[in-house]
């Protein structure tokens, strides 16, 4: 994974989890901006495809929408 620190991943959220289809390190929260490292990554919308810091960020972008 160190040919990928610091650079952005891109993922295919699923049900129960994601599915990388570039590697890297981190993704960025779709409300804050915030990077999250993939390690952190709890919370994402499957329908929208994208992630969320926190369930306060994934709200937010639920009340939007």
């Amino acid at each position: 994974m160190l040919m990928n620190a610091g650079r952005p991943a891109k993922l295919n959220y699923l049900a129960n989890g994601f599915r990388v289809l570039v590697p890297g390190d981190h993704v960025v929260c779709a409300v804050s901006g915030q990077s999250i490292a993939l390690d952190d990554l709890r919370y994402w919308s499957v329908a929208r495809q994208e992630a969320y810091v926190s369930a306060v960020e994934a709200t937010k972008a639920e009340q939007k929408a």
